[in-house]
């Protein structure tokens, strides 16, 4: 997946930024895509059912950083793809990547 999401941001005309967050309390987003100013918190989870509960450090991120990261998406090995809440989409890996 990192490859894909690297090869993604080299192909921008707009150059974007690629990295993570972590906090001193644990909590953790695995990648950050930061582009015109904007950040996009991604979170992975092998589950094919996410929950809200699994968004849990995307709205950590979204407290954090305010209007400059609006949504978060967490990516997962289902099918469907489906709002967990109004500012976390959850999409399968495959159909993003």
């Amino acid at each position: 997946m990192l490859h894909d999401l690297l090869a993604w941001r080299d192909a921008r005309l707009e150059r974007a930024e690629l990295g993570y967050w972590r906090m001193a309390s644990g909590e953790e987003v695995d990648f950050v895509i930061g582009t015109g100013g904007r950040l996009l918190p991604v979170e992975g989870k092998s589950t094919t059912r996410p929950k809200l509960s699994d968004a849990v450090h995307l709205r950590s991120f979204r407290e954090e950083y305010g209007k400059k990261a609006t949504s978060g998406l967490l990516l997962h090995t289902g099918t469907t793809i489906e709002w967990l809440a109004p500012d976390v989409l959850a999409a399968p890996w495959w159909a993003v990547v």
